[in-house]
């Protein structure tokens, strides 16, 4: 690497991009945006990390990357696509060091390029900084507004460029104590992993609004967005990293530090509901688990009349088989998910787009036809999606559809990092259930109730769900957000 740039009050990020195509989605389903893991004190750094970020490439499908450090200069790759596609073991060798952060991406708002993948690499006045992040700072517009008036260049649309001008700026020499004071001046949900040549920073928000976890893998520590990726690696859960925490690595071992007070714990509720993979456990609390209780306690508030229970593929599995258990009436795989449909840059007709779910998701016709089918999901963003679903059971001869949603109506929008329409687009703003019923062609709809969904959960975060942020669902923010808040995410 070259020398560090010695301007203090100048960040250079360097050649180190090229563009890429973008992407276009026709499904509609809420994505999470990133996935972060990281490694220190393990000689195949690059490695774990590979088979970390499989763990986590349902949080993010875009592109991925991983840097890491040998303690004298840093080695990275990031690229478009499925980890499995950006690395292959000639260049998982290239990446040497026994540290190192990794990162998978899917972008929320804007165009798909390469130059947002992470981690994102940098220089300043104290040698190499690389950042990874999951989420998103509802106040970097306006930071990023003030930082360029004052002459900051961005080479990135990234709200963890804005994060990395700040350390350029910061008054303090030690990179801990710039990370602090950039963290400081930043509102919103994060899990930041930041690596220098002899340091490896891991800090989580204030509220801990998004996962983050601490392991260990014999005498190294292992971080990581879900602790599923752990289980992938043969690691062990230590703890979650506490709101508003501050863990450093370097030389001298594991030092706990806190850049910012705990304040009222606001886990994002949909973590359960939907984005997390079962296995993994969230403060404590096993996600198949809640997703289960979910599913019973919609059951309890909803019962119909039925044949069959089916879950759409992957999520709502769990809530079926809790539907199923505590109604009695039998679960079956009444849909079967397509899993080599691949990334595609087809731009196909309405007409196509109305058939494309059928790429994705197939109904087994021995299985519902003639049968009064209870279709679980997890959520209903704009409606088509779910329309799309009960009709492809009609097609295969059901003679009823009855949907149950294992969350509360989705009415508002998040801006933490979660890739949702505005609040006009979103159907529960403006529609009642039963209009939504009859827009999605099923028979009978219920959504679960807030009050069952909290205590599904369980009490772990809070009897009184005074653990888990709920704003999609009531509007109730555990941040300001203000007017310039729009969602993105803080990967783009």
């Amino acid at each position: 690497m070259p020398d560090a740039v010695k301007a203090p009050n100048r960040l250079w990020t360097g050649s180190y991009y090229n563009e890429a195509v973008s992407r276009e989605s026709h499904f509609d389903k809420l994505k999470e945006e990133c996935g972060v893991f990281g490694v220190y004190g393990h000689p195949e750094a690059s490695f774990l990390c590979y088979y970390g970020l499989h763990a986590l490439q349902h949080r993010g499908q875009e592109s991925a990357g991983i840097c890491t450090s040998d303690g004298e200069a840093f080695h990275y790759h990031r690229g478009m696509g499925l980890v499995k596609e950006v690395f292959d073991n000639e260049k998982l060798a290239a990446l040497k060091g026994n540290r190192a952060i990794a990162h998978v991406r899917y972008s929320t708002s804007g165009e798909s390029k390469l130059a947002n993948a992470q981690p994102l690499v940098f220089k300043y006045r104290e040698g190499d900084l690389a950042i990874a992040t999951n989420g998103n700072l509802v106040n970097a517009g306006n930071i990023r507004r003030a930082l360029e008036r004052e002459g900051s260049i961005f080479q990135t649309t990234s709200d963890t460029e804005v994060v990395a001008h700040l350390i350029a700026r910061s008054r303090h020499d030690g990179i801990v104590d710039a990370v602090k004071e950039s963290l400081d001046q930043v509102i919103g949900a994060y899990s930041f992993l930041f690596l220098t040549n002899d340091k490896l920073i891991a800090a989580r928000d204030p509220y801990g609004l998004r996962p983050f976890v601490l392991g260990k893998l014999g005498e190294a520590y292992v971080f990581a967005s879900e602790t599923c990726a752990f289980d992938m690696i043969g690691a062990t859960y230590v703890r979650d990293i506490r709101p508003g925490e501050l863990l450093v690595l370097d030389a001298d071992g594991l030092k706990e530090d806190r850049f910012a007070p705990e304040r009222r714990r606001a886990v994002c509720a949909m973590e359960y509901v939907y984005f997390s993979r079962p296995d993994s456990d969230i403060e404590g609390i096993n996600v198949h688990s809640a997703r289960k209780r979910m599913g019973r306690q919609l059951a309890i508030e909803s019962f119909v009349d039925a044949d069959v229970v089916t879950g759409v593929p992957d999520s709502s599995i769990s809530a079926a088989i809790g539907f199923a258990e505590q109604t009695g009436i039998p679960y079956e795989l009444g849909l079967i998910k397509n899993r080599y449909t691949g990334r595609t840059f087809i731009q196909p007709s309405q007409e196509l787009r109305e058939q494309g779910v059928k790429m994705k998701l197939s109904a087994v016709r021995k299985v519902v036809e003639g049968k009064r089918v209870v279709m679980i999901d997890d959520s209903i963003v704009r409606g088509t999606t779910s329309r799309r679903i009960v009709n492809l059971l009609r097609d295969a001869g059901a003679k009823e559809v009855h949907v149950r949603i294992s969350s509360p109506p989705f009415q508002n929008p998040c801006f933490y990092g979660i890739d949702t329409p505005s609040r006009k687009e979103l159907i529960a703003s403006s529609k009642t259930v039963e209009e939504i019923r009859r827009m999605i062609n099923a028979d009978s709809l219920y959504f679960l109730s807030q009050e069952g969904m909290l205590e599904a959960i369980g009490a772990a975060v809070g009897a009184d769900g005074s653990g888990l942020c709920t704003a999609c669902f009531d509007n109730r923010y555990p941040t300001p957000i203000g007017e310039n808040g729009d969602g993105a995410c803080g990967c783009d």
